[in-house]
């Protein structure tokens, strides 16, 4: 059993948007054992769809095609579905009524154009859009299946989730297709190639049953885990043993698995703690403390922070000492220790974190290049400072600084 995706848009082609869709729709065809064997995307081009429907169509089980069913000229994917399946357009009045009712609930009329959104394959089945006017298509022909969706991620995923997902679980039973599942295990402050090495040979840790593969993306490094079997608990009976073994090598770096956030959980170990913080920040420029709280519930134990961004900032507002920035500068251990400290002290918080560094791409110099960033840490009995270098992108250093105070605070809370 196999699957394919073709992304339709010339916007995509052009590279004025980011084919995200293909990713998500993958995942999801992964999980139901429909994985993905080729992803294409075409241009707004009648005869370049139905070249690749026509290449494809009887070679896979299942295709998702999205994009090109809104009622400008340029949205073509009907007519070219109504081609290729040799049918006709009908009106279909329950979807003209789910239109009208999208523009009522906005408080706008509705363009004469959206009417044609209306307009299906006769032998098609709907797929019900509660959050746009697009309708989803489904089509089959000779036991393969095309589905057309539309290319709005907020519409496409999910009609992908509630309905075209089931219906495809239900449609290939577990006869034919066996259950496929994957694990994301999270990991930060250590490299891809380290990683690689400390968990030494990778078929010990597999065996013959299972995959892993390691991922670069920022900020660490993920190690995704790969099963299948006949059923579900088998499979997650593989994933949980291989989770084990890479767990016993690689424990101090793991900060969570798949959606986990790093910021979420600092703030569960100061919950479970019952400890607060605060943050300095220079370089990262309020960052930090954005990070902190965008996860819900943060009010528990985040007391506020600082932007002190200028030297004065930093003097009148933490208590650094003029002395301090005159002999090592801002940008020093010294100076980063005692923002922490003096954070802690502002808001008496149990803990106090800093950042202090050049974002660029000027400002730098031989002995303090564009990318240094001093982090300081201060507990009521405790203090420490660590040293990075994050290279000369001011947007990646600014995020970098931030992601590396947080994985150092999760060691220390550990």
């Amino acid at each position: 059993m196999k699957s394919k995706i073709i992304t339709v848009g010339d916007e995509i082609l052009m590279g004025h948007i980011v084919n995200s869709n293909s990713a998500y729709i993958s995942d999801k065809l992964y999980s139901v054992g429909l994985p993905v064997e080729q992803i294409v995307t075409v241009g707004d081009n009648e005869e370049a769809i139905l070249t690749e429907l026509r290449n494809s169509f009887g070679i896979y089980n299942v295709i998702i095609l999205t994009g090109g069913l809104g009622p400008t000229h340029d949205d073509i994917t009907k007519s070219v579905l109504v081609k290729f399946f040799d049918d006709e357009l009908k009106f279909d009045e329950k979807v003209y009524e789910n239109i009208i009712s999208l523009f009522k609930i906005r408080g706008i009329s509705m363009p004469e154009t959206n009417k044609e959104q209306a307009m299906v394959p006769k032998n098609s089945k709907v797929i019900w859009n509660k959050n746009g006017t697009a309708p989803g298509i489904w089509m089959e022909k000779d036991d393969k299946i095309l589905i057309a969706l539309p290319g709005v991620p907020l519409e496409m995923k999910p009609m992908l989730d509630e309905s075209v997902i089931p219906s495809l679980r239900e449609k290939f039973s577990e006869s034919e297709t066996q259950v496929q599942k994957n694990k994301i295990i999270l990991t930060t402050g250590i490299s891809e190639t380290s990683l690689f090495e400390l968990l030494g040979n990778i078929k010990d840790i597999t065996g013959d049953d299972c995959k892993i593969a390691f991922l670069p993306s920022f900020p660490g490094v993920k190690i995704r885990i790969d099963a299948s079997d006949v059923n579900e608990i088998l499979v997650n009976e593989k994933i949980s043993e291989v989770e084990k073994k890479i767990r016993a090598k690689a424990e101090d770096f793991i900060y969570g698995v798949n959606d986990d956030k790093l910021e979420k959980i600092v703030g569960d170990l100061l919950v479970e703690k019952k400890l607060t913080l605060s943050v300095a920040e220079s370089c990262s420029g309020g960052l930090f403390a954005s990070l902190i709280t965008d996860v819900p519930g943060s009010s528990k134990y985040f007391l506020g922070g600082v932007c002190s961004y200028s030297n004065e900032s930093k003097i009148k507002l933490l208590k650094v000492k003029k002395k301090t920035i005159e002999k090592y500068g801002a940008v020093s251990k010294e100076t980063a220790l005692e923002m922490a400290v003096g954070v802690r002290n502002l808001f008496k918080s149990n803990v106090g974190m800093s950042v202090t560094g050049i974002a660029g791409p000027e400002g730098g110099t031989e002995n303090k290049p564009v990318g240094l960033v001093w982090i300081g840490c201060s507990f009521e009995n405790k203090t420490f400072t660590a040293k990075h270098l994050f290279g000369d992108n001011r947007l990646r250093t600014k995020l970098r600084s931030v992601m590396m105070a947080l994985s150092l605070l999760r060691k220390e809370l550990m």
